[in-house]
C-alpha cells in the first residue's frame, strides 16, 4: 500500500521546503454512500491511495438549542431557543434566518456557547494516538465568519446588515472570533496538532461575495487574529473559500494565512494567481467537480491533475492536490481513479524532476 506522508513532509510543502512528493487529500470530499456498491469501490480506491492529511473535528455547537435532540448538549448552541416547527413552504436553505432581528442579539450573547465545556475534545486525544501517530494532523470545521453569519441571518439579511446594521454584525463577529480563538488554543494545548482547517465561501463565481471595502471593515482584522492564534500554538491555517476571491488573496497573504483552497477552476486565471502569489501562499488546489471529473474522460482527468501540479508546485513546494468540493455520485469510477493514480503517480514524478 502507498503510505501516507509524514508530518515533516507535509509542512515542507507548506512551509515551502521542498517536499518529496505533492501531498494528496482527496478522501475527504468523498460524497458516495458507503453502503452501496458504488460506494464500495470508491472505497476500494481510496485504500489503495495515502491521504495525507489526518482530521479531527471538535465539538462544535449545534444551530439551536434543541432539548429534544438525545445529543443535545447544554450550553451548546448558537441560538438560545429552540429550532422552530418544519415550514411547509420551498425556500432555499440560505433564507433561513434565527436571528429573525437584531434585538435578540443581547439573549444571544449572554447565552453564548462555552468553548471549555469537555465535549468539544472528547475522545480526540486517543482517536489521534490510535489512528494517525507520525501523521500531519489537524483539527476542521465547516462555516467560519461568513458562512455562519448568514446560517444565523440568511444571506440576504446579512448583506444588507453590513449596511444597515453594522453595530450588531461587529458584536456577532467578535463573539465568533473569540470563541473560534479559544477552541484553537484549547485544542491545541490538549492535542497534538499541525493545523487547522475551516471554510467560508466568500466568492461566487463571478467574483466576490462582498466588496474589498466590506471585507476590511468586517472580516480582515477577524481572520488576521484567527490565524496569529494558530501561529502562536505553532499550527498552519487552511481556509476552504469557493468562488472567485482574487481581490482578498493579497490581504490574505498579508494577515500570514497558510494554506488556500481550492482556487476555484473557471472562475479566476490559475496561472496568474500561481505566479502572483505562489511562494506567498501554499496552494491547496482543488480538482474541478462540476465539468472535467463528472463529464470529462479519464485522459482529460490525469490532463488536468498536471495542469494544477505544474502550475502551482514550485521548486520549494507550496501544493497539495484535493477536489475543488464534494465529489458527486456523477463521477464515473474510471474518472475518480485516474484522479487519484495520477496525483500519486504524477505528484512523485513532478517532485523528482523538480529536485
Amino acid at each position: 500500500m502507498r503510505q501516507p506522508l509524514s508530518h515533516s513532509e507535509v509542512a515542507a510543502a507548506v512551509e515551502h521546503r521542498r517536499p518529496s512528493r505533492v501531498p494528496m487529500s482527496i478522501h475527504m470530499w468523498n460524497g458516495y454512500d458507503p453502503k452501496t456498491e458504488i460506494g464500495q469501490r470508491v472505497r476500494e480506491i481510496q485504500e489503495a491511495y495515502p491521504d495525507d492529511l489526518f482530521r479531527v473535528g471538535p465539538r462544535m455547537p449545534n444551530h439551536w438549542d434543541d432539548r429534544s435532540d438525545p445529543n443535545h448538549v447544554p450550553g451548546c448552541s448558537w441560538l438560545n431557543e429552540p429550532p422552530p416547527p418544519p415550514s411547509a413552504d420551498p425556500h432555499a436553505m440560505d433564507s433561513n434566518a434565527g436571528i429573525r432581528d437584531w434585538s435578540q442579539l443581547d439573549a444571544i450573547l449572554d447565552a453564548w456557547p462555552d468553548p471549555s465545556i469537555p465535549q468539544v475534545t472528547a475522545g480526540l486525544a486517543e482517536h489521534i494516538a490510535q489512528h494517525a501517530a507520525g501523521r500531519y494532523t489537524g483539527i476542521h470545521w465547516w462555516f467560519l465568519l461568513y458562512e455562519r453569519l448568514w446560517s444565523l441571518r440568511g444571506m440576504e439579511n446579512i448583506l444588507c446588515d453590513f449596511y444597515e446594521h453594522p453595530r450588531e454584525v461587529h458584536r456577532l463577529m467578535d463573539a465568533l472570533t473569540d470563541f473560534y480563538c479559544a477552541i484553537i488554543r484549547r485544542c491545541a494545548k490538549e492535542l497534538p496538532l499541525d493545523f487547522i482547517i475551516s471554510s467560508d465561501d466568500i466568492g461566487m463565481q463571478t467574483g466576490p461575495m462582498f466588496s474589498p471595502a466590506i471585507f476590511r471593515e468586517f472580516f480582515r482584522g477577524r481572520y488576521a487574529k484567527m490565524i496569529r492564534t494558530a501561529h502562536d500554538c505553532n499550527l498552519h491555517f487552511w481556509l476552504h473559500a469557493c468562488g472567485n476571491i482574487e481581490p482578498f488573496l493579497a490581504d490574505f497573504v498579508a494577515m500570514g494565512l497558510d494554506v488556500i483552497h481550492p482556487i476555484q477552476k473557471y472562475t479566476m486565471d490559475e496561472r496568474a494567481i500561481a505566479a502572483r502569489y505562489g511562494g506567498k501562499l501554499a496552494f491547496w488546489t482543488g480538482m474541478d467537480v462540476q465539468q472535467i471529473l463528472p463529464r470529462g474522460t479519464p485522459d482529460d482527468v490525469r490532463r488536468e491533475v498536471r495542469f494544477m501540479i505544474d502550475t502551482y508546485d514550485r521548486p520549494d513546494g507550496g501544493c497539495i492536490i484535493t477536489a475543488g468540493n464534494g465529489i458527486g455520485a456523477d463521477v464515473p469510477m474510471e474518472n475518480l481513479l485516474a484522479f487519484y493514480d495520477e496525483s500519486y503517480e504524477y505528484g512523485i514524478e513532478h517532485r523528482r524532476r523538480l529536485l
